[in-house]
């Protein structure tokens, strides 16, 4: 047996986070991939890019921090490879490249400011097909704080992929007119529509706190009843409400009901009723992207 770490860092719209994983390697079976840490640190960047255009200066100077202090945390976890990924809002950042400059100046790590067909590609290097039967049709929702991919499944493979800028940062800042939804509306309904019985993989934090909330045991799914009802169960409760009483950390309890406004329309329009919830994401794919690339077995464009 070997163990090995990885690391992914995600930089996202709504939060910055960091993944250790121990790799473990057999002899006569298959590797494993396990949680070794997580570190998630609220900075906003969709807040500024989306409102302003660009990285606002005290978040480049909370970003560099946060980046200088994942480079020692790698360290003490003797992270032997990384790979650190910005999606939505530093792709859209005038600044973007410019604070990847800072960062690399200051903490040593690298940034790739990622595309949303890379991003979605990465995703889909999760054990995604451990979930998925051949006998059956998913539509992968992973929402964001900038953006949300979507992802069809058929017969195990993938037969659609894209991304849209529905994320949940723009949302509440009302960013998203009507005309746009109907364009991602279309874009489901068309693609889903001659498939059967469609079945949604939920990804995301929020989606994944929703799980949590509901009590049910891993690999339960969540009914399209229940997530409506508790939409408008959040939707009832004040922002302090739903920090106080339900335990949402500051920067979940506004953005997890928009949120959960994107799965419901993905649910209507695809005709799905059930949700999964994996827990599985991009800095999952992250690091199975880096192991395969050090096996040799994989390549992304």
């Amino acid at each position: 047996m070997k163990l090995r770490k990885f690391a992914a860092i995600d930089i996202g719209s709504n939060a910055v986070r960091m993944l250790v994983n121990n790799v473990i390697e057999f002899p006569d079976r298959e590797t494993q991939f396990q949680k070794s840490a997580l570190i998630r640190v609220p900075v906003r960047l969709g807040q500024d890019v989306f409102t302003a255009g660009k990285i606002s200066d005290a978040n480049i100077s909370r970003m560099v921090d946060t980046m200088i202090a994942f480079r020692h945390l790698m360290k003490v976890h003797q992270v032997e490879k990384y790979m650190g990924c910005a999606t939505s809002a530093m792709r859209e950042a005038a600044n973007g490249h410019e604070v990847t400059e800072k960062i690399k100046e200051a903490s040593g790590i690298d940034i790739e400011i990622i595309d949303g067909k890379k991003e979605a590609a990465i995703i889909a290097s999760t054990d995604l097909h451990e979930l998925i039967d051949s006998d059956k049709n998913y539509l992968y929702v992973d929402v964001g704080g900038g953006s949300t991919e979507f992802t069809i499944f058929s017969k195990g493979e993938i037969v659609a992929s894209r991304s849209f800028r529905i994320g949940t940062v723009r949302l509440l800042n009302e960013m998203i007119p009507d005309a746009y939804w109907g364009n991602v509306e279309k874009w489901v309904r068309e693609h889903t529509g001659g498939y059967k019985n469609m079945i949604i993989i939920g990804s995301g934090g929020n989606i994944n706190k929703l799980f949590k909330m509901s009590g049910r045991k891993p690999g339960t799914p969540l009914s399209y009843i229940y997530l409506n009802a508790q939409y408008h169960f959040l939707q009832e409760l004040t922002y302090d409400q739903r920090i106080a009483e339900l335990g949402l950390n500051p920067d979940r309890a506004d953005v997890i009901i928009p949120a959960t406004r994107i799965y419901l329309n993905s649910c209507k329009w695809s005709g799905a009723r059930k949700i999964i919830v994996p827990k599985i994401g991009l800095s999952d794919g992250i690091v199975k992207l880096l192991y395969n690339q050090e096996m040799g077995q994989e390549t992304l464009v």
